[in-house]
């Protein structure tokens, strides 16, 4: 994957490259962190509407969320190569014109309004965000000490756990709020006519969004971002023959890492509101379940916070041991008891998972030098594990729900193999 020869690959012209150039991006790039955590979670919003508006059954409903997590495994290597052509700053506008296309590209779903055509738009979005994970996290990981790339990583992606926490209340406001199907009682059966009208009550919301992700483009691409500098120049093709990304033990075990901490992650995501609901658990509605969802995703931000400001003097991957450790111990607690005590340990999975990908990826990519958009490519293309949630939906129908989340358990403990040896990769000299 060598592109024409360079010297360095910048992520703006300007020269500017101390700590306030530092800081001033970083609060920028937060943004996009918050917009992509936004949007991905205003699609989960879309699941029981489009049930409603397409009468889909619940296999086409889990391809919703298939197509999401299938677009970071086919747009994780061309977003890597372009990139290599284009840089990192004219990446991250791109991703977000790719975002903003797809965002207007639901209006037309929606006025049509075609299921098909949802689908495709959803994955133009997705391949916008995946262009932008690509992008965003190394440059963020990369800019400013090595010994705290971790740290700044987690803080940026608090704001993404920000933006998870507010969108289920916009989409509930401006899709679900609007719509016959969001506010009717269980089991109402809805008229062709409520259908259309339903369907047509995604255009505001996306509108708005697309109008958003376009003033952000335009932002940074006036933005003086400041230069990566040489560490992860590309080079010349005889000289990228010398080196080979597999011989780095840390990404080899860091896309493993991923792929089975998404697996994690969507899991209890999709069956916290299940779970809690259950009379030995919680024994609530499901409405009621579903504000105890905000919870663990703003265990994951506050986490992240937290996280942060510990990887200042702590070494990351002591502290990914150490959260992987707890979130164990509370998966435990969560298949081995009942009422409030599995359902709060439950909730403090999401403090525990905070770290884990941001973490996790600056680990992957730590000493791949001029290997890094290629390195980052394929850490994002693992994002794609979260599509294989439905195993543990598989589990869980066939030994229950409590018991499939052994499943997580399992995952939990590659993160700490991870962080106690798997991201110790002798080859790297970072």
């Amino acid at each position: 994957m060598a592109g024409p020869v360079t010297t360095s690959t910048h992520a703006a012209t300007s020269p500017g490259t101390g700590p306030v150039a530092y800081r001033s991006a970083l609060t920028l790039l937060a943004s996009l962190f918050f917009m992509w955590g936004f949007i991905t979670v205003i699609n989960g919003t879309l699941l029981p509407h489009l049930r409603s508006v397409f009468q889909l059954s619940y296999f086409q409903a889990a391809l919703i969320e298939s197509v999401w997590f299938i677009a970071y495994f086919f747009a994780s290597i061309p977003s890597a190569k372009l990139i290599e052509r284009i840089g990192y700053q004219k990446s991250m506008v791109t991703g977000l014109l790719i975002m903003a296309a797809g965002a207007l590209g639901m209006t037309l779903a929606a006025s049509l309004p075609s299921y098909g055509v949802t689908l495709f738009m959803l994955f133009v979005i997705a391949s916008g965000i995946t262009l932008l994970q690509v992008a965003a996290n190394p440059y963020v990981a990369v800019i400013g000490a090595p010994e705290t790339a971790s740290s700044r990583l987690n803080l940026v992606q608090a704001m993404n756990s920000a933006g998870t926490m507010l969108a289920p209340l916009f989409g509930a406001y401006l899709i679900l709020g609007r719509s016959k199907g969001g506010t009717a009682k269980a089991g109402t059966v809805l008229t062709q006519a409520e259908r259309l009208a339903d369907a047509h009550s995604v255009i505001l919301p996306y509108v708005l969004v697309a109008v958003v992700l376009c003033v952000l483009a335009i932002v940074i691409a006036r933005f003086p971002l400041p230069a990566m500098g040489t560490a992860t120049a590309r080079m010349a093709r005889t000289e990228r023959a010398k080196y080979s990304l597999w011989k780095h033990r840390n990404l080899v075990f860091g896309m493993g890492a991923i792929f089975i901490y998404l697996i994690a992650e969507i899991g209890v995501g999709n069956l916290f509101v299940s779970f809690v609901s259950r009379p030995e658990i919680g024994n609530m509605t499901t409405e009621a379940a579903g504000r105890y969802l905000t919870l663990l995703w703003g265990g994951m931000m506050v986490g992240r916070f937290v996280g942060s400001a510990i990887m200042q003097r702590v070494a990351a991957e002591n502290v990914l041991a150490v959260f992987s450790i707890g979130a164990l111990v509370v998966v435990l607690i969560t298949i081995f008891t009942t009422g409030p005590v599995a359902m709060w340990a439950l909730i403090l999975v999401g403090l525990f998972h905070s770290i884990m990908f941001p973490t996790i990826f600056t680990l992957g990519i730590r000493g791949l030098g001029p290997l890094t958009e290629e390195g980052s490519g394929l850490l994002i293309m693992a994002i794609a594990g979260g599509a294989l949630v439905a195993v543990q939906g598989w589990l869980a129908d066939a030994y229950g729900l409590q018991w499939s989340f052994l499943l997580t358990a399992a995952c939990e403990l590659y993160v700490l193999f991870y962080a106690l040896w798997g991201c110790k990769d002798p080859n790297n000299r970072a």
